[in-house]
């Protein structure tokens, strides 16, 4: 199984299972648009954590080892890695709407979601 991070607001985003990890529904796109197969709201960063990073790219490593850390004890991820493998789609894109498209929690989370699935 292939996991993509892309933003949401992508007009070129390949076909696949579409799964949104932010916490906050991404503004300005209708439900009908982000035609998604989940929303895993669960698997976002805490608030505490993403205010914290503020999508500065200076925090981006220790955010990523926080992140990194929430997901490790956050027992949503079963249920979501789960979910995809019932599903089985050949390719998941990880929906995020962050303008930076480098310094993101779905950078983060495709391939760790990819080891836990694939595993």
């Amino acid at each position: 199984m292939e996991f993509l991070p892309v933003r949401i607001y992508a007009h070129d985003a390949p076909s696949g299972y579409r799964l949104l990890v932010d916490r906050v529904w991404p503004r300005g796109i209708s439900k009908e648009h982000a035609a998604l197969d989940d929303w895993a709201k669960a698997l976002a960063p805490t608030t505490e954590l993403r205010k914290w990073f503020g999508h500065d790219p200076a925090k981006f490593t220790e955010f990523q080892q926080r992140y990194l850390a929430e997901l490790d004890a956050n027992p949503a991820v079963a249920t979501v890695v789960a979910e995809l493998r019932q599903a089985a789609p050949a390719r998941v894109l990880v929906l995020y709407g962050a303008k930076d498209e480098t310094h993101n929690n779905a950078v983060i989370l495709a391939p760790y979601l990819a080891a836990k699935v694939n595993a």
